[in-house]
């Protein structure tokens, strides 16, 4: 790994703990103005503080984003599809690794749908961005998405996923948490972030995921609805980075978000 990439790499990764807290923020791409992200810049501006990276598409970083900000930028770059489109796991690729590079990303991220209709088309996809990151020193986010079909997230096949795009070059790998998740970062010889998912029914389901998930192999969170939907947004990714950064407890992380929300 060449110079740059190892340093845009420890902007995302904390390298003194090797942890990271990212915030989702590019669920628009498919699913349009979805609830409390209307209005894309007052949702993120309180939270960028307490986040390692923002994840979001070219458009919301053009157009809600401060450029002052010091926080590095993972930049959505697949896309193509919609909520109501007939499949949700047929994207392409909807940035150029140029646009990347103007926009002074720290890494780029694709999905990729194993198992669907168009899982070699997504493949393809992510070896074609892998090869232009290649060039240019930016790291690789490989999404393992799953559109509709929740039920596939088991260990067996999100390792299969995880295991896919370390071979084809990826950096990194976003996945969902499962049970037996450590089957999952055992067999990944890259860095694993777990996605936060669909909205959780409590808080405490929240803080629940992100300290099983660090405790079996992942190297952070990438939240969005469990953040930003929450009653107490600032509070609540405070509780996750105490998780994260800091090894609190769910019980720690609970305490401190009650005291936070007052």
């Amino acid at each position: 790994m060449d110079w740059g990439m190892k340093n845009r790499m420890s902007k995302l990764i904390k390298t003194k703990i090797g942890r990271a807290v990212w915030l989702a923020v590019d669920h628009g791409y498919f699913l349009g103005p979805i609830s409390k992200l209307e209005q894309p810049a007052k949702t993120i501006e309180p939270l960028v503080p307490y986040c390692d990276a923002l994840m979001l598409t070219r458009g919301v970083l053009r157009n809600c984003i401060d450029a002052g900000i010091d926080t590095p930028v993972i930049l959505r770059a697949s896309g193509g599809n919609s909520i109501v489109g007939k499949s949700l796991s047929n994207e392409g690729i909807t940035a150029s690794m140029e646009d990347a590079i103007r926009l002074n990303v720290s890494a780029v991220a694709l999905s990729v749908y194993i198992g669907t209709e168009h899982e070699h088309q997504t493949l393809i996809n992510l070896s074609k961005l892998i090869d232009e990151g290649q060039k240019y020193g930016i790291p690789v986010l490989a999404v393992t998405a799953v559109g509709k079909e929740l039920e596939k997230r088991d260990a067996r096949y999100l390792s299969l996923c995880c295991r896919i795009c370390a071979e084809l070059g990826a950096q990194m790998v976003k996945t969902y948490y499962c049970d037996d998740f450590e089957k999952v970062t055992k067999s990944c010889p890259i860095p694993v972030v777990i996605a936060g998912g669909p909205k959780l029914d409590t808080d405490e389901d929240a803080f629940k995921l992100a300290y099983e998930a660090i405790q079996q192999g992942a190297v952070g969170v990438d939240m969005g609805r469990n953040i930003w939907q929450s009653e107490f947004p600032v509070a609540k990714i405070r509780a996750i980075r105490a998780i994260v950064h800091e090894n609190a407890t769910v019980k720690k992380a609970c305490e401190l978000f009650k005291g936070l929300k007052k």
